[in-house]
């Protein structure tokens, strides 16, 4: 039995959590100015704070006169800070946004004297596969964590494996990050306790010192815990006061056997509460569109842009790693520490549009303001649909899109508009209260074109791109006063526009690159060819030659792949109780669960030949909500349409399904079913550099009952169905295995309950929650279906789901109409099989200058060989907090070999 013992004082700050931010940081000011004076007065006191900037940050912006306090605490290493920016759900933000993470926290630690060089991870709900690899390639060797370790570990440490071979010393907290409270619970036994406490634990330590984690969430240690150390340690026992920092550098041996692969979603030594996973869809959709549009903001400013925005995209990243708190994205909040998440993702998301736009407007400049520009955010050559607002076509006539090449491509018109804007009749007396409406030359949103004043007849002629002369509202002003003065009476105003249309037009867009078009009538209504074959569509059917659809009298979908394979009765809707929380689903003691519609409807709404649609609409009885002791389902049903779009476009080898329905009932969980042909014993989902493998069952042991139910950020995959995924979701093999079921509603109303039928402890508090309802909330849930008898890899379900969840940007040209369109432009092209481009930015060094970081990751088991073209010269192969670790010339091009799972990150100059 060890008799050393080495305590690290420390605090878990939840920055929000079932208190709001500024509530939570009142008490952060408090604890920070005890551990400061503390310390001040104990020169060995030692202080770890919780391994996140944040709490740092924001105690500094309400007590900057004790900035120098921090630093110096620091510098002496009694008080370690970061390496993170925040304390992450690892699982519900991309790969990209754990990097940045990592990343800012780094820089922000750096300027108070240096980051603690440990992967501190106390309290998310397990640990994707790839974290030992981005730690190991930001120069970080140890980590420690508690949630997800299997039961093959029977010590105290591990060495943790990422797919691509990195690893990690990592400290197993196996009792949590609270351990040392019940030694310290009666200050003159604490030699006593810990005694006891050694000898139970004895076996974790093999001759290594007991690591005592002395502290809990949002409270500082006790001012007089060193001085109950020094007498303990004086009664005989050897007690040190550590940072975690010094106890893995100092007092532990580097040599461990156990080794553990992959990702950390055990339940044996911890709850890992997988609810969270589904719990307010719209926090997780919020995070994929904030991450998606920093993400493209980032490429076009690097790439198209004059203005180096990074100030702007610093605050957008910030705000969104802010959210990815776990209590922050998980939505276990209260429902208005919540709606503060949801704001702060969409002001993350305003600010990255705003440098996205901006950088768009430099090159939509060179495009005249009847054509529109298209910018790819991808690095591969693709050929997309946009929609556009155009001029209707001429009777006899139809609209075709015509590149700067003189190419012409067929466009599908999907909807028009109205012309009459408005028709009004009124007293001359009144004329000049229209005239009010008319900004310089705007109105209702489009320009004036030209104008007919008559005998008691004005007609306003209203474009988008003018084709008459000079407008003046002085004269109009003038004319309509006397033409009023000389027809008093009634007058009718008339404001119509040119015809409009909404066409959907195919574009082939260069790798990271632009084109522009623009689309005109033709007299010759022949269509021009296309190189695929058309999409098509009858009243229940849906085809483009590479894949079909057949809905069937249920309404759910039987779907055949390009290669044969038969997906049927794709789409059935299974309904049932939850009386669990925001942490862990639970269904009803006597749940009811619902899959047969009681009506059905299918609706086309296009058929081709660009894209065809169809509209299936089911009409479900559920019940209301569960009875007042939660054991049954309401016998009260309500009727809820589902509508489901479901969309095959030319060229693509999935089908697109979107569902869409007000939410009336509480306390349910909705699932999308994917029938398989047949049965599996694996999955495979997309997220965080890696695509993990698991099986039907999860390892259980401890208080929580081990649910099957897994993560998936861009696609999961079970046998020949592959799905696409918009933002992070819930999966689960059901059936033993027959089908792949997707969650896209759980609504409860409590952030945690007392007592849990798969849960033997609460989670938190029993506070209501009701706002995780959603109730009269519009839920939608967009994704799409690739069937494929070779799975995942034979689909390239890795390229699919990137050009799914990326769509090319469209913005109008703004130089004078008519001119002609610019040349095509290429930008950065990555040409590689299953390869991964996380990343394409705006770096500078203050040695080498600017450049271009472009991050790779290689999402497969094989590796590949990737060719990056584009106009640079060198090339700087960098960690992930960017720190130089070779140079190559480069001549517009570099050839890299990545190894199987690798993260490569290089900087282009």
């Amino acid at each position: 039995m060890s008799n050393s013992a080495v305590f690290v004082p420390h605090f878990h700050w939840d920055r929000e959590w079932y208190e709001p931010f500024q509530v939570f940081r009142h008490r952060l000011v408090a604890a920070l100015d005890t551990v400061l004076e503390t310390a001040e007065a104990n020169p060995d006191f030692r202080f770890t704070v919780d391994g996140q900037m944040a709490a740092i940050e924001d105690y500094l912006e309400m007590r900057p006169e004790n900035r120098a306090r921090v630093v110096a605490l620091v510098t002496e290493g009694r008080l370690a800070i970061g390496p993170w920016l925040i304390l992450l759900d690892e699982f519900l933000c991309s790969g990209e946004t754990i990097v940045r993470n990592l990343q800012m926290g780094w820089a922000a630690a750096a300027e108070l004297g240096g980051a603690m060089s440990i992967g501190y991870l106390p309290d998310m709900f397990g640990h994707v596969a790839q974290m030992p690899q981005i730690l190991a390639r930001a120069g970080i060797e140890h980590a420690a964590l508690w949630r997800g370790v299997p039961s093959s570990v029977d010590g105290h440490a591990f060495r943790w494996r990422a797919p691509d071979g990195s690893e990690v010393r990592t400290e197993f907290l196996f009792d949590g990050y609270d351990n040392g409270l019940d030694v310290l619970l009666v200050p003159d036994q604490i030699g006593r306790a810990l005694g006891e406490y050694a000898e139970m634990t004895v076996e974790r330590w093999g001759g290594d010192p007991v690591l005592a984690m002395a502290g809990t969430d949002h409270n500082a240690p006790d001012p007089h815990l060193a001085a109950w150390l020094r007498q303990a340690s004086a009664e005989g026992r050897a007690i040190t006061i550590a940072t975690l920092d010094e106890y893995l550098r100092k007092h532990v041996r580097d040599e461990v056997s156990a080794v553990v692969t992959g990702e950390l979603r055990s339940h044996v030594r911890g709850n890992i509460l997988p609810g969270v996973l589904s719990v307010r869809l719209g926090l997780k959709q919020r995070m994929a569109v904030a991450e998606r549009t920093i993400d493209h903001a980032e490429r076009m400013n690097a790439l198209w842009s004059q203005r180096d925005d990074s100030p702007f995209l610093s605050l957008a990243w910030h705000k969104i790693i802010e959210s990815t708190a776990h209590d922050s994205v998980v939505g276990s909040g209260t429902d208005e520490t919540c709606d503060q998440v949801a704001a702060r993702l969409a002001e993350a998301a305003q600010t990255a549009r705003a440098v996205r736009d901006a950088a768009l407007a430099e090159p939509a400049a060179l495009v005249p303001s009847d054509g529109h520009l298209i910018a790819n955010p991808l690095p591969i050559e693709r050929t997309t649909l946009v929609e556009v607002d155009v001029v209707a076509p001429p009777e006899g006539t139809r609209l075709v899109a015509t590149a700067a090449d003189g190419t012409a491509h067929p466009v599908q018109l999907i909807a028009e508009a109205p012309t009459v804007l408005s028709d009004e009749r009124m007293d001359a007396s009144q004329l000049e209260r229209v005239l009010r409406r008319i900004h310089r030359r705007e109105l209702f949103g489009r320009l004036i074109d030209h104008y007919e004043l008559t005998a008691g007849s004005l007609v306003f002629h209203l474009a988008e791109v003018p084709a008459g002369g000079p407008f003046d509202l002085l004269i109009l002003r003038r004319e309509v006063a006397a033409a009023a003065a000389a027809h008093p009476g009634e007058w009718r105003v008339l404001t119509v526009e040119e015809a409009r249309a909404t066409a959907l037009v195919p574009v082939r867009v260069p790798a990271s690159g632009l084109t522009a078009f623009r689309v005109e009538p033709r007299e010759d209504t022949s269509a021009p060819p296309s190189s695929y074959p058309p999409a098509t569509a009858t009243a229940s059917t849906l085809s483009n030659g590479l894949i079909e659809v057949a809905v069937t009298a249920d309404g759910t979908l039987d779907i055949t792949g390009s290669d044969g394979t038969v997906l049927n009765g794709v789409g059935r809707l299974v309904d049932g109780g939850d009386r669990g929380d925001s942490y862990n689903y639970a269904p009803p003691a006597h749940d009811v669960l619902v899959s047969d519609p009681t009506e059905v409807t299918v609706e086309l709404l296009e058929d081709g030949p660009l894209r065809s649609r169809l509209r299936v609409t089911r009409v479900y009885a559920w019940p209301a909500a569960l009875s007042s002791d939660r054991d049954l389902r309401d016998e009260r049903t309500l009727p809820t349409p589902v509508e489901t779009l479901v969309e095959v476009r030319v060229g693509e080898p999935f089908v697109r399904i979107s569902t869409s329905f007000l939410n009336q009932s509480a306390d349910h969980r909705l699932r999308f079913h994917v029938p398989l042909p047949e049965p599996v014993t694996t999955s495979s989902s997309a997220g965080q550099f890696a695509v993990t493998e698991r099986g039907l069952t999860a390892e259980g042991g401890w208080g929580e009952y081990p649910l099957p139910t897994f993560p998936a950020s861009t696609f999961v995959s079970a046998g020949t169905a592959t799905v696409l995924l918009d933002h992070s979701s819930e999966y689960e093999l059901v059936g033993d295995g027959s089908e792949l079921a997707v969650t896209l509603l759980r609504a409860i109303g409590s952030i945690s309950v007392n007592i849990h039928p798969l849960r033997d402890e609460p989670a938190a508090s029993e506070i209501p929650a009701p706002g995780a309802q959603d109730l009269g909330m519009r839920i939608q849930n967009r994704f799409a279906v690739l069937p494929s008898a070779t799975g995942w890899r034979g689909a390239n379900a890795v390229a699919l789901a990137e050009e799914f969840r990326n769509d090319v940007l469209v913005t109008r040209g703004t130089a004078p109409g008519g001119g002609q369109l610019p040349p095509d432009t290429a930008g950065l092209r990555v040409d590689g099989p299953n390869v991964l481009v996380s990343s394409v930015r705006r770096v500078t060094d203050d040695e080498f200058g600017a450049g271009t970081e472009v991050r790779l990751a290689a999402m497969h088991d094989t590796g590949s060989t990737v060719r990056v073209t584009g106009a640079f010269s060198e090339a700087t192969t960098v960690d992930l907090l960017g720190r130089p670790i070779s140079r190559t010339e480069a001549s517009d091009h570099l050839e890299l070999d990545l190894g199987p799972w690798e993260i490569r990150t290089v900087v282009l100059r």
